[in-house]
């Protein structure tokens, strides 16, 4: 009897040290790399997105449009070769090589497609029906059949417009040249926004008591006769966001110095190359703007369906003082009072 007493003794103090023991060797012989159950999963690598720019001709109003977008997309969390990769085509103002474009971001899969420009907007439109379409540069996308309406666009593409306060830019002719009757305005006969354009400039020459006098072109060739065929006929040029025109400004610039016809243009890096004046919206900040609508895409906060189509508040006056001077007129102080920048050069 005291041997079997002794035994339960022993058999009490062993069997929780054998438990014990057993407990610590489950614990050595687990993975190196398991979790304990409340540690926090390991963070999984972020998919880098893929952006399809198409840009329908390349000059600077529709560069700092795109730079824009770029550099505030970067502010949104998706910068450039990290969280987002770029695919940046320009169609050289060819509507069909736009349509290829767009046809290629479609095949590679892309995020989202950024539409620079009525022309490009409506390739890309054209050709897909599921991926995401932001537009930037679109003067009135109602009318080039982007959207159903600019509250609500209804489908896959919606974005920001550049539509001009013409009428305000039109008072421009008069205060740099009290005596103007007549302007001349030389659009794109092929490209919506510029014929958006044309009627909103004479619906406002009637309220001005200005003329406005047409010369259409199809191709970038035909500006500088166009131009010229104008000399004697008009008291001043109005160039409005006709890619195609403000592409070859140039050549509207040599004639209105050699004659000089003073220049009002509808943006202002048009007046940055050498046009008198503008009262308009700033491209680089409107590319911004649209980043931001594509960043709400992109985190999933938004559908380009329900997101009306957004425009910029805020126009300035901008000035050139020696492309005034080139083409004979002397800048009222009443508009460099008023000017947001004056370009000296």
């Amino acid at each position: 009897m005291r041997k079997q007493k002794s035994w339960r003794v022993v058999q009490k103090i062993l069997c929780p040290l054998l438990l014990l023991s057993v407990a610590a060797c489950g614990q050595q012989s687990a993975p190196a790399d398991s979790q304990p159950a409340n540690s926090p999963a390991p963070a999984q690598e972020t998919k880098q997105l893929k952006v399809g720019i198409v840009q329908i001709v390349e000059h600077p109003a529709l560069d700092a449009a795109r730079d824009g977008f770029i550099a505030k997309l970067g502010k949104n969390g998706y910068e450039k070769d990290k969280q987002v990769v770029y695919d940046v085509k320009s169609a050289q103002g060819n509507m069909d090589q736009a349509v290829q474009i767009a046809q290629k971001f479609q095949a590679d899969n892309v995020d989202l497609i950024l539409a620079i420009a009525t022309p490009a907007a409506q390739a890309a439109a054209q050709v897909t029906k599921d991926i995401p379409i932001l537009f930037t540069a679109v003067t009135d996308p109602v009318a080039a059949s982007l959207v159903q309406s600019m509250e609500k666009p209804g489908g896959n593409v919606t974005g920001t417009t550049d539509m001009n306060p013409v009428e305000e830019q039109l008072k421009l002719v008069q205060e740099l040249k009290a005596d103007a009757k007549t302007v001349g305005i030389i659009y794109n006969s092929g490209e919506v926004n510029s014929k958006v354009q044309v009627d909103a400039a004479k619906a406002a020459s009637e309220k001005l008591g200005l003329t406005i006098r047409e010369a259409a072109i199809t191709s970038p060739t035909e500006v500088k006769q166009a131009a010229e065929s104008m000399v004697g006929k008009v008291d001043a040029f109005y160039i409005p966001t006709d890619n195609m025109v403000v592409s070859s400004i140039s050549a509207v610039l040599g004639v209105a110095e050699s004659q000089k016809i003073p220049v009002v243009a509808g943006e202002e890096n048009s007046v940055k190359s050498g046009a008198i004046a503008t009262y308009g919206i700033d491209y680089g900040k409107l590319g911004e703007q649209t980043a931001d609508m594509a960043a709400k895409i992109l985190k999933g906060e938004a559908k380009p369906a329900d997101m009306p189509v957004e425009k910029q508040a805020e126009m300035k006056l901008v000035l050139n003082k020696k492309a005034a001077e080139k083409m004979g007129v002397t800048l009222p102080q009443s508009l460099l009072d008023r000017a947001a920048e004056v370009v000296e050069q």
